[in-house]
């Protein structure tokens, strides 16, 4: 058994008992604990925990046949979840045969997109004629005013383009990212808990997980903005560890072999390339080239990145380890991440730029050299900025004045309880049509529902709390970097509670609910050094409580799938008004 109440450096720059302010000491009433540890090494750079003997006696399993399993259970454990999830995702992508919900946008801006450069106007009865012709339909070349970045289209495209403009080739490519997000999301639990256990638990819940699911069997943008932001939080994850092990590395160590702090080599060191953090920063452009709402995410991350710089420089002994953060890191993190998100974004509009400017390119391509001719910024700007800048400011004006109404809005206080779902698709076969039981008696239904699964957003309801208080009182960095994610990913759109939003848009942080989740079972197991007694309990209950949620997803699996079930069965699966 493992736990997150591992070696792992859970509390960052403490200093012995008696060099503690008094402010630590107080909070120890409330489970505040820091300790002196011998080997600073071990507190940059942790190892990760390994199940104790008692399990390998108990199985029957030499140690050498034990160490194995564990260094291959490293990668395997996280393939086979991913091998699971794709499996789901993947089996019958293109039911149900039809454009369902935003779909009716995404996929045909994404064909547009592969073979003009730029969204187009369709006709209004082009989702029949592609769904009748197998995609065989022409393609309009009359611009159209379309309101988000172009990446996650194109990466839908890309499905569109090996498959061809079906509904299994709009569709593939969110499920291939989904089928991958779960992989990550394995590898960082593993990275971030440093427990390969709690890393696949934290996959493997999100491999169940009804909204997660659902949106990756959708051609929607939500899902690809997701694989982006979590990749971004891998790639800074990877840095974190890379610059304390060189920072470790560059720390005095004494007669015993010991790493021990040093202030001034605290203060001094330069942690040279960090490619990691470079790559975090392409994540990002890519995120904020999906949907803008990546933006917060890019504030976020940046300021999370250096405070983890800020932690390791304090324990390796730095008296001042925010002046020095500023002297030598916080520089070379805005320039990894902030340009390089912004250059990532500005190229992913190649192919509107390379669009004609004479009324037949990309929409708005035109307006520098037309209605824009006269701008007082004229003599500065070249021609394609100023036509991109009135296009984003239009575009921005859009968003936040968007106010009509829909039936599946909902505001995002609902969210976490997964209080208003969206409907994607509905119908109402008749008994022996469309996989309509002969015996139904009357019509059946045929939905797919974007719903989490509902029992583990609401254990990540309570997990959330519980990563808070482990953030505020037990300064675990772990809790802190959760707390993170679902704060760059949910807190923004309470500026927004009057616009139209949806459920949907939760999948961003879905990633973080699991960590949550993961890191609150590790805490039911019990830390290292518990009585078998206390074990036992904390293993059988985080057993029921991760059967419960496999249980409901397969439960609810019908309206998951647009399977055609009784409709008494699915007014079963309607636990809440609000989800009809």
């Amino acid at each position: 058994m493992t736990s997150t109440a591992s070696s792992t450096d859970t509390r960052q720059g403490q200093g012995v008992e008696e060099q503690r302010p008094s402010w630590q000491q107080r909070l120890r009433r409330f489970g505040y604990t820091a300790g002196p540890r011998d080997d600073v090494r071990d507190r940059l750079v942790p190892a990760y925990t390994e199940p104790g003997p008692r399990l390998w006696a108990a199985v029957g399993l030499r140690q050498e046949a034990a160490e194995r399993l564990v260094r291959r259970s490293a990668w395997g454990g996280p393939l086979l979840i991913t091998l699971l999830a794709g499996l789901m995702r993947f089996w019958n992508l293109g039911s149900p045969k039809a454009v369902i919900f935003d779909e009716t946008y995404y996929a045909k801006d994404a064909w547009a997109l592969i073979h003009r450069g730029y969204e187009v106007n369709w006709a209004k009865n082009a989702n029949d004629l592609i769904l009748q012709n197998g995609g065989n339909v022409k393609i309009p070349t009359d611009a159209a005013y379309v309101v988000h970045p172009p990446v996650g289209k194109y990466v839908i495209g890309l499905g569109e383009w090996l498959f061809g403009f079906t509904p299994f080739g709009w569709r593939f490519m969110t499920a291939l990212l989904g089928t991958l997000s779960v992989l990550m999301l394995c590898r960082i639990g593993r990275r971030l808990f440093r427990s390969t256990f709690l890393g696949c638990l934290a996959g493997a819940l999100m491999a169940v997980d009804g909204l997660h699911f659902v949106m990756s069997r959708t051609a929607l943008l939500d899902q690809v903005l997701m694989f982006f932001v979590l990749a971004a939080f891998g790639c800074l994850l990877i840095d974190r560890d890379k610059a304390r092990e060189r920072l470790a590395a560059a720390l005095p160590v004494d007669a015993d072999g010991i790493v021990r702090p040093d202030a001034h080599v605290a203060a001094t060191a330069r942690l040279g390339l960090r490619p990691w953090r470079l790559a975090a920063g392409l994540m990002l452009g890519l995120a904020i080239g999906t949907k803008w709402n990546g933006l917060y995410v890019l504030v976020a991350f940046g300021l999370m990145t250096v405070l983890w710089d800020v932690g390791a420089r304090r324990v390796a002994g730095a008296r001042r380890p925010h002046l020095a953060v500023l002297r030598h890191d916080v520089g070379w993190a805005f320039l990894s991440t902030v340009p390089v998100a912004v250059v990532t974004y500005l190229l992913s509009w190649t192919g509107w730029f390379l669009s004609g400017t004479d009324g037949k390119g990309g929409y708005y391509r035109d307006w520098a050299t037309a209605d824009g001719r006269t701008s007082d910024w004229s003599w500065l700007f070249p021609d394609w900025w100023r036509s991109l800048w009135h296009y984003e400011t239009q575009v921005y004006d859009f968003h936040v004045g968007l106010h009509s109404p829909h039936t599946y809005q909902s505001n995002p206080w609902s969210w976490i309880v997964t209080g208003r779902p969206v409907s994607y698709f509905y119908e109402s076969p008749l008994p022996g049509k469309d996989g309509c039981p002969t015996d139904a008696g009357e019509k059946c239904a045929r939905e797919v529902l974007a719903l989490g699964t509902p029992l583990l957003w609401w254990a990540a309801a309570f997990a959330v709390l519980y990563v808070l208080w482990r953030w505020l009182f037990r300064r675990d960095w772990r809790a802190g970097a959760i707390a993170c994610g679902i704060a760059a990913g949910y807190l923004p759109w309470f500026l927004y509670q009057e616009r139209t939003i949806f459920f949907f848009y939760a999948v961003v942080f879905l990633p973080f609910l699991c960590l949550a989740v993961a890191m609150t079972v590790g805490a039911i197991l019990g830390p290292p050094g518990s009585t078998e007694r206390r074990r036992v309990v904390g293993a059988a209950a985080s057993g029921v409580l991760i059967l419960l949620i496999a249980w409901n997803f397969i439960y609810f699996w019908p309206i998951y799938t647009g399977q055609a079930i009784p409709i008494d069965s699915w007014r079963s699966r309607m636990w809440l008004d609000t989800w009809v």
